[in-house]
This record gives C-alpha cells, structure tokens and sequence, in this order.
C-alpha cells in the first residue's frame, strides 16, 4: 500500500502516476538517443469567471516526488505488458531525476501565464513528470485560491474546512485541508489531516446524535457530560429556538460545575435572521460568551450575503461548495517547453503559435513592483538573463541536479507568507463579482523574442 511522504505517496510507489502519451514520448525520446535538456514552464493560462489571482500551491509535494520518483520491478513488468522495448525498461529501472527546479514559493499570489515552476533536465526527465506535477498543482490550487476567497469574504470571523464527506476521494480529502488551512482557514473536520499536517481539527455533533436519544435535552447533556469545556450543541435538529432553549439550560448548568458552553450550531434555515435571535437570546440570558457556529451550503458568495444582512455569526463551517470549488472545480494549468539544448551549454528558445494557446519562449523570471506601503502594483514576466530594477523576482531555486537546495516551510510559515501575500494584494483584486485585472506586463526583450520567433516559426514550419 501506498505509505504517505509529507502527504504525498512515495515516488517510488506512484512512478507510473502518468499519462501513457508520456511514457511512449519517452520511449521515442530514447529510441532516438534524445537525452538533450529542456526547459519546461508551468502555468495557469486564465482566470476562471469571478477571479483575478491565483493562490499557489502544492510545491512540497511535487519536490519530495521529484526526490523520489523511481519505476519498481511490478511497474516494469506491466510496461513490459504493454509492448515497450527491454532497453528502455531497463532506462526506466534507473531512472532518477537529476534536472533543476525553480519555483515560486508556496502561499505566493499569481496571475495568468507567469511562470510558477521551471524545470530544467534530460527531456525524457523532465516529460515523464508532468502528469504528477500538472495534478498535484491543479488540485492545491484550486482549493487553496477558493478557501482565500471564502476567508476574505468571513471579514475576519473564523472558517472552518468542514468538506470532507463530499471531497474527492482520499487524496482529495487531504489536500483540500492542507490548502484550506494555507489560504487562512482555522482547520479541518479531517482528522487524519489533523495528525498528518498538524492542522488544528474541529467538531461538534450530526443530527444523528441529537436523534437518537428520547429528547434533545437528554443529547445535550450527554454531550456536555463527555466534553465539559469544548461543546457546540446542534439546535435546528426540531426547531431552532426550543434547541436553544435547552441549550441555555445546558450552558446554565455547565456554570455551577465551572465549565462554559463553547458554542451553539446552526445549520439550516434562515440563518441570518436566525442567528439575530440566538445571539440576543443568549445575551439576554448572560451567555454572551457563547459563539455561533454555522454550516450548511457556505461559500464566498453566501457568506458575504450572510454577513451584509447582519447576521450574528462567529464562525463559518464550509464544506461541499469550498472543498469541490464547485463554482470552479479545476484551473487551466499547463507545462510546455520553453527551450532546448542545441549545442553544448546553448538553449534555443521553443515556443506554441496555437490558435488562443500561444506559450511564451526561453526561461524566464517573474518579477512583482510594489508602492511604498509593500503592496502589489504590476508583476513583469521577462527573460531570465534580463536585469530588472527595483522589483521582486519570485522564482526561487529549489533543486539543483536531482538534490532539494530549499528548506522546505512548515505549513504555519506557508499560511503566514500567504496571508502577506493576501494582505498586499489591493482588495479590488480580491472582489467576489466584478473583479478587477490585475497588471501583468511582458518585459521589452521578452516581446520582441515572441515577435522574432514568431515570424521565423511561420517561415520555416
């Protein structure tokens, strides 16, 4: 079975996690004698509806698969099934990355086609690992860029990543905490999430438990008994305000032992108007300590609506909308070929003319201008070689020859440098409707390539 690595399964475990088209590539590489290097780019090439950045991540996870992806005997055996030739199963058999990585680190704010990862090595290398790589992105992405949009939209009030019964699969569950608590979410229902990543974890009770005791009041009390100091009762199991009338007789009773109630849950109805009476209700009664929790279909758009109508809440549980990004599950992300080795130690630039698919030529650098105060005015993507005064370059050398040369974060850092990064970004970049673009201008140099090989592309192809 498959062992988790940082969260990831070993390289060694999942070495034909991969397109077959990458692999037969591979072969015709090989069968060539094509080993010369390449640059490949990965990146986002547009926005979806509604969203003017990115928040990136999934970083450590592609570089411990780079630190490990290896082809096992059971995996050349089934490729031998297939009909690929012995010699280059036995290429496969020892085969390890040794290209150079550059990449953007975790938690950065991105826009469309700026490179995030760059990859230099053998072209056979570095095909084989695009498959786990564009995935592994995608996916973290995704989820981290929709769960920075539902905490912007909580205005400060705490989120909770409550979507795991509804996430993809396993490995679904997983990154969806990972990059939730990234992007600033409090924490996680996953409680294997929990242990892994050491994100905090949080629960209250499910309908079920209200229900299968004779009375409420007796699921209260039970509850409380176990958990003294830490409940949340769900009250909308029957009605609301009968829910929360026992509630408070709980709370009370808490009291004379020394405890307090944590909080009361929400999760149907009218919330807004709802938690307007709970709230003046519990402080009525002297519980103003008491939070209200709420879950139940949230995402950006219907916390922002909660909020705008007053509602009377402390923290948010988002669960399917936020842990599907069901408004837009998936991002345009791509890797393709910048350059190539065409003589000892010399690149030529590789570009695509495809019709609304053009990809920008050579290696490159991504370099963010900021004001005075630290916050972020325009990025310029240029050429690696070029010298770009009183900007920021965000790409960063993580590998070097197959060897990791960055030290990888703790997952607090990642959500700290995130939420800097967050931070200068100007709030009419992070709008829920109506956003506005953010500048991203190609440097002088980098035009005039595209211009050059362009021309000499549609000459000679």
């Amino acid at each position: 079975m498959s062992q988790f690595l940082g969260g990831v399964c070993k390289g060694e475990d999942i070495g034909l996690f991969t397109d077959f088209y990458e692999l037969t590539m591979c072969a015709s590489y090989f069968d060539n004698q094509n080993f010369k290097p390449a640059t490949f780019d990965l990146f986002i090439r547009r926005l979806p509806a509604n969203r003017s950045y990115f928040l990136f991540a999934g970083l450590e996870q592609v570089l411990l698969y780079l630190q490990s992806v290896k082809f096992t005997e059971q995996h050349l055996d089934y490729l031998k099934r297939q009909g690929f030739e012995l010699q280059f199963l036995e290429y496969l058999r020892n085969f390890k990355f040794t290209g150079d990585v550059w990449s953007v680190p975790e938690g950065t704010v991105a826009f469309p086609n700026e490179p995030l990862i760059r990859i230099t090595a053998p072209i056979i290398e570095a095909q084989v690992v695009e498959t786990f790589i564009l995935n592994t992105v995608n996916l973290q992405t995704t989820m981290a860029t929709k769960a920075s949009r539902v905490v912007h939209a909580a205005k400060g009030k705490s989120v909770i990543e409550f979507g795991l019964r509804r996430e993809h699969g396993i490995d679904a569950g997983m990154k969806v905490a990972r990059s939730s608590y990234i992007a600033g979410c409090k924490g996680t229902s996953n409680v294997l999430a929990g242990m892994v990543y050491d994100i905090p974890v949080f629960g209250t009770m499910a309908h079920s438990f209200i229900m299968s005791y004779p009375k409420e009041l007796d699921a209260f009390r039970a509850f409380a008994k176990t958990f003294p100091d830490k409940s949340t009762l769900l009250i909308d199991t029957y009605e609301e305000m009968a829910g929360l009338e026992k509630a408070i007789m709980v709370a009370k009773e808490l009291e004379t032992k020394g405890f307090r109630l944590g909080g009361v849950r929400l999760d149907s109805g009218d919330l807004a108007e709802t938690s307007k009476k709970v709230r003046k209700i519990l402080d009525d009664n002297s519980l103003g300590y008491v939070k209200i929790f709420v879950s139940g279909d949230l995402d950006e758009f219907r916390i922002a609506e909660l909020l705008s109508k007053g509602a009377k809440i402390d923290s948010f549980g988002a669960g399917t909308k936020m842990g599907t990004s069901s408004d837009r599950p998936y991002l345009d992300v791509i890797y393709k070929l910048c350059e190539t080795m065409t003589a000892p130690n010399v690149y030529s630039p590789s570009m695509k003319l495809s019709c609304d698919k053009l990809t920008l030529p050579s290696r490159k650098q991504v370099y963010r201008y900021k004001d005075s105060d630290g916050n972020y005015v325009r990025d310029v993507i240029a050429l690696d070689s070029e010298k770009v005064l009183d900007a920021e370059p965000l790409l960063v050398k993580v590998m070097s020859e197959g060897k990791m040369t960055y030290t990888l974060p703790s997952l607090n850092q990642i959500k700290d440098f995130a939420s800097d990064n967050l931070c200068r970004l100007p709030d009419k970049y992070k709008a829920l409707t109506d956003v506005e673009m953010y500048p991203v201008e190609l440097s002088q140099e980098l035009q005039e390539l595209v211009k050059i090989l362009r021309e000499r592309l549609l000459e000679t192809r």
